[in-house]
């Protein structure tokens, strides 16, 4: 007996000095998942003085948040399957660093083809670095304490999506476009930093898992791939309008420039209520948040198109809506593959980055060919998909 004392002392021992470095390590790796989704969403905002600096048009400079997309979606499942035995510390600081690099070239190019190879390398930042931090909070914090570092880490995509851009609209209406690149490519350096000082070292493990196993999770698991259905629909739908956000709000709602940033603040505020509120919600019923999410979604974008004169207000409750989208993806996945929550969230990842580079290059055709309200109609189109996916899937199951 008393050597099971001593022993369950010892590990709680271990336990809390693990949860005392675990927690500085668990910022490192939320701040530069903030870095790289605030880099991977930075034209959104900018898209205008952008393109008039570099001489294209607004659906051409779409492309910058295109290209990106397209590559992490990629480099998410590649990296982790060829990265096995690798040392996770020394791959996310090199990551890291190819991001800042990205950035800071975007920041002095002087033409869209540099911006877009620039642009390349970030996207395999993006798609590594969110793949492989994905996964780490397990070793880096005791068993209690895990959910509550997934969910901080996992945060850092939703801060990115509401307070990264309008941080960034801020400082480009100040400073100009090219401010904007070169501060989060310092952002980058300083999180390269803090993850190299406050990450332990990690090996990796090498498994007999790969591309293989990732591919044949969604055959076997339906609620996967209704998931990944969602994922698809929502945030497809979301970025079709949200990348034109700039010009929807002074062209089709004729709001001033001057408010832009005020109002962009205001739309990442309503975020962050939606993250907390969707959070809680989402890990009782992933189905029905997600459900009500969709639902919120298609109706915002379906009111600013009615009435172009509420686009300003209802930026808050687009915030509110998609706030809560990251929060209750993930809850539907650890939901859907509990034994197997690291792929599913792999092929969660690399839907969602194309997703993102889908919905930019769709609203680029539509406003080239038509004009702004048919990006909202068409988000609106794809996020009420959404809503009977969530609706039928898993209606037997505790969701």
């Amino acid at each position: 007996m008393l050597d099971i004392q001593v022993k369950k002392s010892t590990a709680d021992g271990a336990d809390a000095a693990r949860h005392r470095s675990g927690r500085p390590a668990v910022a490192a790796v939320t701040l530069g998942i903030f870095t790289v989704m605030t880099a991977e969403l930075l034209p959104v905002g900018l898209l205008t003085p952008a393109a008039a600096d570099l001489s294209v048009t607004e659906g051409t400079a779409a492309l910058m948040v295109t290209v990106p997309g397209l590559v992490a979606a990629v480099a998410a499942p590649l990296v982790t399957a060829r990265a096995a035995g690798a040392d996770r510390r020394t791959l996310l600081v090199a990551l890291m660093v190819l991001a800042a690099v990205a950035n800071l070239v975007s920041a002095v190019a002087g033409h869209l083809a540099v911006v877009l190879a620039a642009r390349t390398l970030l996207g395999l930042a993006i798609g590594g670095f969110w793949a492989l931090a994905g996964g780490l909070a397990p070793r880096l914090v005791p068993p209690a304490a895990v959910g509550r570092a997934t969910a901080v880490v996992f945060g850092g995509v939703s801060a990115a999506s509401v307070l990264g851009v309008p941080a960034a609209t801020v400082l480009a209406e100040r400073a100009g476009w090219r401010w904007a690149f070169a501060a989060t490519g310092l952002l980058s350096l300083l999180a390269a930093a803090a993850l190299l000082a406050l990450l332990p070292r990690l090996p990796g493990a090498r498994s007999s898992s790969g591309l293989r196993a990732l591919a044949a999770l969604p055959r076997r698991n339906r609620r996967v791939r209704a998931g990944l259905l969602l994922t698809l629909a929502l945030v497809t739908g979301h970025f079709l309008a949200y990348s034109f956000v700039r010009p929807l709000l002074t062209d089709h709602a004729r709001v001033p420039e001057t408010l832009l940033g005020v109002l962009l603040l205001g739309y990442g505020l309503a975020g962050v209520a939606g993250n907390f509120l969707a959070g809680s919600r989402a890990a009782r019923s992933p189905r029905r948040t997600l459900a009500v999410i969709a639902a919120a979604l298609g109706a915002v974008l379906l009111a600013a198109f009615a009435a172009p004169a509420a686009a300003a207000g209802l930026l808050i409750l687009w915030g509110l809506a998609y706030g809560g989208v990251s929060v209750a993806l993930q809850s539907w996945f650890m939901a859907a593959a509990p034994d197997d929550v690291e792929s599913a969230t792999g092929l969660n990842v690399s839907v969602f980055c194309l997703a993102i580079a889908l919905g930019a290059l769709l609203g680029g055709l539509l406003t080239d060919a038509y004009d702004l309200t048919a990006v909202l109609l068409a988000g609106a189109a794809l996020t009420l998909a959404a809503l009977p996916v969530a609706v039928l899937s898993g209606r037997n199951d505790h969701s």
